[in-house]
């Protein structure tokens, strides 16, 4: 038999090939090897193939549950952002104290969902530098917020906010930079996906020739090792069985074909002998080859001429309809209605065809159809439904993909290394102008800036494009903002890209630079009137102050409006925001145009004025604003008249700095209004000394109220009909360890101001409830309350513990109160009053008759009592008009059911009229001046009551 010789120049390997064939000592040994080298060549294939497809499907799981979500969480983090920003902007200028909380609030709520979407969008990002940008833009935010509770809640300078807004533009710089990473590393995985796919396809391919034609060399090779030496065998075969019985039979080796040979010498003698052993031998190939068919993975069907089914095995006969013993006994129209029946019945009659369909149970598969010699045909059935299920899912990831960029806020350009155009979205051609249509892959960013020059009229667009271009050629990256219309600006950035190329994104910030106009208009002008604000206002003033060495002086001017809160009281605040708005008007139209008018604050402006002669001009100024302000408003149907105060400061005169003259000018404002309002007034010295007497009055006075310097006295009030004391008057005294006892005037009204009333008044209401405790039976106590002690209800816990500590009844307190104490907040007022009635505290009206409402408070509320002014009591011997008016609140506190108490009486004529008019109480130096509590006993014995 002879051996396969390898071609002339033929490869290295080929010889390989065929001596790893000749190591199987039989034909079955080497079809064995020829199997092992094709299943390791199709399991090779079908392994890069499976492996291929599990990258892709990541790379695309990658790109879509990651990035798109990362990009999401970014941009939901850019709009809270956006949010914190202008919550942040409206707190620094909200006046009210209760939505400046609310918008605090609102800021930590916005930070804390800025910093959770950061957190996940960080989580789902791709790349180091995306969580990098990620990081600075969460120090950035951390940086602004610090900067600004650093700065304070106040309303700040331009140079503050320049600092905030720079902070806040890192962090937006960030976010952005963040975004585009992301994307950018989406768009790279996606490109990645593509080029593996079609790098697969390709090496796929190329390895199924290479499958095939190793394939085909195994065989030949195989065949050669087998056909040749079967041809030699036949032909003594065909001999013998001719007859010749003499020919030579070739000496075989010790393979199969050997044994054959050497049988064919004993065939010479027993041919039947030869036959039978040549018909095991066919029967042994028919059951190697059955048992090849039935043990395939795929199904496999063949079909002769006549449309009968001859073979068929396990896994065919099973997507046929039938077992594969029942083969031969069915005809293939007969599999009509089972998927794979359906499709060959559908194939044409001649040539290969391939086919895919859906079994019952939601296979997919991918019938192969090859012609037999004999006019039938094979059919090879193969699963193909988990390729189908990655093609799915591979194509729904490029589509959604698509979409994403497609549904962009923002314009995007993709370019390669060598600069031509990989990808684009709708939104950057139609904010550029052009038809996304025109655009093609592959153009330079220079004909695409011909294309948007081509279809614009507008330059503005195409430099833009032109800007872009002489970035890149300089190879840097960046960012460029102008306007491409004139309703649209865009901001511009570029950056490369792992690759080579680089990506680009243009947004629409027209609304931003809008809404930064805005606010900055905001921040320097009030809200309300239109005028400069305080912050404008000052920085006139360090304008003027600059000017002072050219020989320019300059005024300020610090007005307030006389009896402002009586309107706000009576028509009520929407009115008083009118009258604000109208003096504005009236003020500007009183100025030069050199000159300028601020709002401070409430009813308070100012004005600077600058001149050669800036004392007399001043003068001018103030008599013409005040003369302007004679004339009432007419505001919604009511008329109204207010003053006008003014304080004047002169610069160089009473300085120089602007806080220096702002506080002057205040200092002679303050002045002015103790004159009589309606007035104006220079600033002097005295005034200054005198604001330092004041606040060393305020730094002994908290002192005292540390070092307990207070003392009570009390001034009995008597029954006039029947000589006894009905209740003594608290009345609070001052002990200074250096000035002596300094008068209730002078420190009550400061302490008011400062807010030390509310200690001092309940160290009051102890005191005197402690008194009164040890005073006989029914003697009471009244006790002035300063209308700071109603804020927030705390008269009545002070009330409440003074009567629990001391253990007086509450019928014999008495509060004393004037009518201030009902003009701010007169519902909650009236309700704290309605609280004490119910304890079972006495209420009095002090001061009666010198307000301007008084009647209407008797109305809102049953008082237990109401004093006479001194004022009235005093004038009784003197005019007439104090008795009438005396006699009328006799006469309606008779009326009402409430008792009258006449303060200031101080001799026997007084006492003997106010008897006759039929005053019931009275309380003055003619009865007793103030004493400690120890007298009160001596007193009551003086009177002649029984003190049991």
């Amino acid at each position: 038999m002879r051996s396969f010789r390898p071609f002339p120049g033929s490869f290295r390997w080929l010889a390989a090939v065929d001596a790893f064939l000749r190591s199987g000592h039989t034909i079955r040994g080497r079809i064995f090897l020829a199997f092992l080298m094709l299943s390791v060549i199709t399991g090779l294939l079908g392994g890069y193939a499976a492996f291929g497809i599990m990258t892709t499907g990541a790379l695309v799981d990658k790109t879509y549950d990651r990035s798109l979500m990362s990009i999401n969480y970014a941009r939901a983090a850019a709009a809270d952002l956006a949010a914190l920003q202008a919550t942040v902007a409206r707190a620094r200028l909200a006046g009210d104290a209760e939505e400046r909380r609310h918008l605090e609030g609102r800021i930590e709520e916005l930070t804390q969902s800025f910093e959770e979407d950061l957190e996940i969008a960080v989580d789902r990002a791709q790349s180091d530098r995306a969580a990098r940008e990620a990081a600075a833009a969460k120090d950035a935010v951390s940086h602004w917020l610090a900067a600004r509770r650093e700065f304070g809640p106040d309303r700040q300078t331009v140079d503050v906010w320049q600092a905030l807004d720079a902070h806040a533009a890192v962090a937006d710089q960030h976010i952005d930079l963040f975004i585009n990473f992301t994307a950018g590393d989406g768009f790279s995985y996606r490109q990645t996906a593509r080029a593996i796919v079609a790098r697969d396809v390709r090496l796929s391919i190329a390895a199924t020739l290479g499958a095939i034609l190793l394939s085909g060399i195994v065989a030949l090779l195989l065949s050669r090792q087998i056909v040749q030496p079967v041809a030699d065998a036949s032909t003594v075969a065909s001999r013998i069985a001719a007859g010749e019985l003499d020919v030579t039979v070739p000496k075989g080796g010790d393979d199969e074909f050997g044994v054959l040979l050497r049988s064919m010498a004993v065939m010479r003698d027993n041919i039947a002998a030869m036959m039978q052993e040549e018909v095991s031998q066919r029967r042994s190939a028919e059951g190697l080859l059955a048992d090849a068919v039935q043990g395939s993975t795929e199904g496999i069907v063949v079909v002769d001429a006549s449309g009968w089914i001859v073979l068929a095995n396990e896994r065919a006969a099973a997507l046929l309809g039938f077992t594969a013993a029942e083969a031969g006994r069915h005809r293939l129209s007969e599999t009509c209605g089972s998927a794979v029946g359906d499709a060959l019945l559908a194939m044409p009659n001649d040539g290969v065809a391939t086919a895919e369909t859906r079994s019952a149970d939601g296979r997919w598969l991918r019938i192969s159809r090859s012609p037999t010699r004999d006019g039938g045909f094979v059919a090879v059935c193969s699963d193909v439904s988990l390729l189908k299920d990655q093609e799915d899912r591979l194509k729904r990831g490029n589509s959604q993909l698509d979409a994403a960029l497609s549904n962009m806020l923002q314009g995007l350009c993709l370019y390669d290394a060598e600069g031509g155009l990989l990808v684009y979205n709708r939104r950057f051609a139609d904010m550029l102008g052009i038809d996304a249509a025109a655009l093609r892959p592959g153009m330079s960013l220079r004909e695409v800036a011909g294309l948007v020059e081509a279809a614009s009229g507008d330059g503005r667009a195409f430099n833009l494009l032109m800007e872009q271009q002489a970035l890149l050629q300089r190879g840097a990256s960046g960012s460029l903002c102008c306007p491409i219309r004139t309703d649209c600006i865009v901001s511009l950035r570029q950056q490369p890209t792992a690759e080579g190329g680089w990506i680009a994104t243009y947004e629409d910030v027209t609304q931003r630079y809008e809404a930064e106009a805005r606010i900055i208009t905001m921040a320097r002008r009030d809200a309300l009137t239109g005028l400069a604000n305080r912050m404008v206002f000052g920085e006139r003033l360090e304008e003027a102050s600059s000017l002072l060495g050219e020989g320019i002086g300059f005024a300020t001017l610090c007005l307030d409006l006389d009896r402002f809160k009586e309107v706000n009281d009576t028509l009520g605040h929407p009115v008083g925001d009118s009258l604000l708005r109208s003096v504005a008007d009236r003020l500007q139209g009183c100025l030069r145009d050199t000159d300028l008018v601020a709002r401070l604050g409430g009813d308070e402006f100012a004005i600077v004025q600058a001149g050669p002669q800036i004392r007399d001009d001043a003068i001018v100024l103030a008599k013409r604003l005040i003369a302007a302000f004679q004339s009432p408003f007419l505001l919604d149907g009511h008329t109204v008249t207010v003053g006008l105060s003014i304080g004047i400061s002169l610069a160089p005169e009473h300085g120089t700095s602007p806080e220096k003259l702002l506080k002057s000018a205040d200092l002679a404002l303050y002045r002015a209004k103790a004159a009589g309002r309606g007035g104006w007034c220079f600033f002097d010295e005295e005034m200054d000394l005198e604001l330092r007497r004041r606040r060393a009055l305020e730094s002994d006075l908290k002192q005292a109220v540390r070092n307990g310097e207070f003392e009570l006295v009390f001034q009995p009030i008597v029954k006039l009909d029947q000589p006894r004391i009905a209740c003594c008057e608290a009345l609070l005294r001052w002990r200074h360890p250096v000035r002596g006892y300094v008068s209730p005037a002078e420190f009550v009204p400061l302490a008011e101001e400062t807010g030390l009333i509310g200690e001092i008044g309940e160290w009051v209401l102890h005191r005197a409830c402690a008194e009164a405790a040890t005073w006989p039976g029914g003697i009471g106590v009244a006790v002035n309350v300063s209308p700071a002690q109603f804020k927030h209800a705390a008269v009545v816990r002070a009330v409440k513990a003074a009567l629990a500590a001391s253990g007086l009844p509450s019928n014999r307190l008495e509060l004393e109160i004037t009518e201030s104490v009902l003009l701010t907040d007169n519902m909650a007022t009236l309700a704290t009053l309605h609280t004490l009635k119910r304890i079972g505290v006495r209420v009095a009206m002090d001061d009666f008759g010198t307000g301007f409402s008084s009647l209407s408070y008797l109305q809102s509320f049953p008082f237990d009592k109401i004093k006479i002014d001194q004022s009235f009591v005093r004038n009784l011997e003197v005019t007439g008009n104090a008795r009438l008016i005396v006699r009328s609140v006799i006469g309606l506190g008779r009326s009402l059911g409430i008792t009258t108490t006449a303060e200031g009486i101080e001799t026997e004529a007084q006492l003997e009229q106010l008897r006759l008019e039929g005053c019931e109480e009275g309380q003055g130096y003619l009865f007793s001046r103030p004493v400690p509590s120890a007298r009160i006993r001596e007193l009551v014995a003086a009177l002649g009551r029984n003190a049991a």
